[in-house]
Formats: C-alpha cells, structure tokens, sequence
C-alpha cells in the first residue's frame, strides 16, 4: 500500500510538472537581449501573452487563439508594414473615436491569421516611437510553437 501511495504521489507530481512544461512554453521565447519577460495567462481556447519591462510596465501583448477575434481594422488606420510567425502583416494605430489621447503616435495593434484556426491578436504600448519601431521589429522574430494555442485542436 505504501509503494501504491508513493508511486502515485510520484506520478502526480510528474503530470504536474509535465502540464508547468508544456504551458511554459506557450509564449514565444524573448531574446534575453530584449529585456522583457512574459507574464501568461492560459484560458480553454486562447493564451495571453504580456511582455513586461524590468520596470514592469507592459509593452507587448499577444492573444494567441483558435478563433478569429474578429476585430475591425481599418484601412485608413494602416500604418507600418511587418511580419509575424512566417505572415505578411500591417500595424494598424488606434482608433480612439477622435479623442486626442496621449501616447497613441506609439501604440498599434494587429490580427494575423496563422493558419486554419490559429491567429495572433498583437498590440503595442511603447513609451515613445523608437520604443514602438524596437518592438515591432521584435515582433517580427519571435518564434511560435505550432501547438501554442490552448483548444485548437
């Protein structure tokens, strides 16, 4: 009976370990030069990526997901051409219903669809445009695991 319990205590703690690897590696690696980590957030059909500063402002954010999120970008608020995951791709600026708001010259968000079923939400909050252009070329190397989105099977 003993070696029953130790050995179940055993295997669970290898499924738990085995579940804390396979959703470390959700979010796409961050080069170490970057200065940023993730900070995850994993729901049934999509991940929440946030790349944070040492200063822990949040400067990247990514919603990778199963589903189309469906959002309206509109043409005249296409902005800068890029790439992501392998994908041709525009950054689009905020709309923000005509308001004058702070900060907006270097922020942008963008949808790419991946692959049947697979799509990446991507938006920016840099503190100044050299910031922006730093981060959307970031962007443009990370990496994606094929199986990185929760539910799309």
């Amino acid at each position: 009976m003993k070696t029953v319990c130790i050995f179940s205590a055993v295997l669970a703690l290898g499924v738990s370990a085995n579940a804390f690897a396979q959703q470390a590696v959700q979010c796409p690696s961050l080069p170490a030069s970057s200065g940023l980590h993730w900070d995850q957030q994993t729901q049934n059909d999509f991940i929440v990526c946030k790349a944070t500063t040492e200063d822990g402002r949040t400067v990247l954010n990514m919603m990778l997901s199963g589903r189309d999120p469906d959002l309206a970008l509109n043409r005249p608020l296409r902005a800068e051409k890029g790439e992501f995951g392998g994908e041709q791709m525009y950054w689009y600026k905020l709309d923000m219903g005509g308001r004058d708001v702070p900060g907006l010259e270097s922020r942008r968000i963008s949808v790419v669809k991946l692959d049947k079923n697979r799509y990446a939400q991507i938006w920016i909050d840099a503190a100044d445009t050299t910031e922006l252009g730093t981060l959307q070329n970031l962007t443009q190397t990370l990496n994606l695991n094929p199986s990185a989105l929760a539910g799309s099977n």
